[in-house]
Parts: C-alpha cells; sequence; structure tokens
C-alpha cells in the first residue's frame, strides 16, 4: 500500500511538474514574441531601408554656408544623379534662390527644422513649430510640401517621433555617416561611406563641410563601379506598408 502510494505520488509530481514547464515555456515565448513585437513597432527613425536593390540614397544637411551649393550641384550634374537636402529653416531666409536653384535641379528637398534646435528640450508647441514653419518655407518656393523631416543632431525621442508622426512626417536619419564634419581629411570620408555603404543605406553628408569637392566625386565614381545606384531618399523608402525594427531598419511587411 505504501508502495502504490509513494508510486502515485511520484507520477502526480511528474504530471505537475511536466504543466509547470510547459507554462514556462508558454510564457517565454510569449514574452519574446511581446518584446519582437514592441521593438517592431517602437517609434524609430529610418536609418536603412532592407532591400536586396543595390541602391544608396545621398543626402546632405544643409544648415550654414553656402559656398559649397554649386559645386555639389555640378558633381551631382556630371554623375546625372539626385539627392536628398535637409535644410534649415533660417539658411532658407538668407538662400531662397539657392532652394530654387536645388529644387530646379531635380533634388530633394527635406525638412530640417527652422531653428536647429534639439527636439527633445522644447516644448510640444515649439516642436510643431520647427517643423510646419519649415515645411511651409520649402514649399513657398518650391510649390511642394515637404513629408520628410530629419531631427537636428539626429536627436529625437518618443514625444518628438509622435509629434512627427501625427504630422505625417516620415523621420530619416542614416546608417553611414560620413563624418566630413570632423575635417578628418578626404581620404578617410570616401574609405568610411565606401566602405560603410550597403544596399539601402542613407549616408549623411554636411553641405558646409570643407573638401567636399576632393571627395564627393570620388565617393560617387566607387560605389557607381561597386555597382550602386544613387537615389533620393524618396526613391529609397517603402511608403506603405512597412514596419521598422529597433535597429532604425525599415522593412516591407510581407503577407
Amino acid at each position: 500500500m505504501n508502495r502504490k502510494f509513494k508510486r502515485t505520488r511520484a507520477l502526480v509530481s511528474s504530471i505537475i511538474f511536466f504543466s509547470l514547464s510547459l507554462v514556462l515555456i508558454f510564457i517565454l515565448v510569449s514574452g519574446i514574441k511581446y518584446i519582437c513585437s514592441t521593438q517592431e513597432n517602437s517609434k524609430v527613425p529610418i536609418y536603412r531601408v532592407d532591400t536586396n536593390d543595390k541602391k544608396v540614397a545621398i543626402t546632405f544637411d544643409v544648415a550654414w554656408g553656402t559656398q559649397n551649393i554649386d559645386e555639389i550641384i555640378s558633381i551631382l550634374e556630371k554623375h546625372n544623379i539626385k539627392a536628398t537636402f535637409f535644410l534649415v529653416g533660417s539658411w532658407i531666409d538668407d538662400n531662397e534662390e539657392l532652394v530654387k536653384k536645388l529644387y530646379d535641379n531635380g533634388h530633394e528637398i527635406g525638412n530640417h527644422s527652422n531653428t536647429h534646435a534639439n527636439l527633445k528640450e522644447i516644448s510640444d508647441e515649439d516642436i510643431i513649430n520647427e517643423i510646419e514653419i519649415t515645411t511651409e518655407k520649402i514649399s513657398n518656393i518650391t510649390g511642394e510640401k515637404t513629408d520628410l523631416f530629419r531631427p537636428p543632431f539626429g536627436d529625437v525621442d518618443d514625444k518628438s517621433m509622435e509629434i512627427c508622426e501625427n504630422l505625417g512626417y516620415k523621420v530619416i536619419k542614416w546608417d553611414v555617416d560620413s563624418l566630413d564634419w570632423k575635417e578628418v581629411g578626404p581620404n578617410h570620408v570616401i574609405e568610411r561611406v565606401v566602405k560603410g555603404s550597403q544596399p539601402g543605406s542613407i549616408v549623411l553628408f554636411h553641405a558646409n563641410a570643407s573638401d567636399v569637392g576632393n571627395y564627393l566625386d570620388n565617393i560617387i565614381n566607387r560605389l557607381e563601379k561597386n555597382g550602386y545606384e544613387i537615389v533620393k531618399v524618396s526613391d529609397l523608402i517603402y511608403k506603405e506598408n512597412y514596419s521598422i525594427d529597433q535597429n532604425g531598419v525599415q522593412k516591407i511587411n510581407l503577407k
């Protein structure tokens, strides 16, 4: 009797242990799925596009200076390629003719705020003004309203991302930083961009950096030699049916 009782108790214990193990596995799997789902749908800017096509977007932040604009336009025209220029509103105020020249040459104009303020340090109302005032300035010159926004310093948080999203903007960062603003010399910039680029990359340049004529033409030549097509941001990113993972990679949602 005692032996039978022990066998029964052992069997019950095994069943309980097995059931608890199943419950724990279920909780673990559900937790992982929840985390992944949260990360896939978190408010993250677009750093890069997930694509097999050998396409990269070249972008320029334009906040100060005008001395390089004509040279940049000339180099891009030489290669018959178009780039995306993210403009600060205060720069637009002083350079409306250059804005029109960029646009008339087929380049894309994006929004880079009005005063280059850090969005994480200002109020909701000020964030809206920084974005919408600049878009209006762009529209008054080009006749088109941009929906591409690059935050100053690349700094955003959940609050500013939500505001951008509610206003209908796609927030664009980069996965390849040329570091041209550090004035480290053209060779360093060239190697960094060429080696760092991959299908779907978004490359960051600054229009006021020195030596632009010494590295931009070289970079384009080498990227094209490597089989890359250089496009505008709007021709690279997905417009609908997409998600952005925790690393900022925009992916098409497969049905």
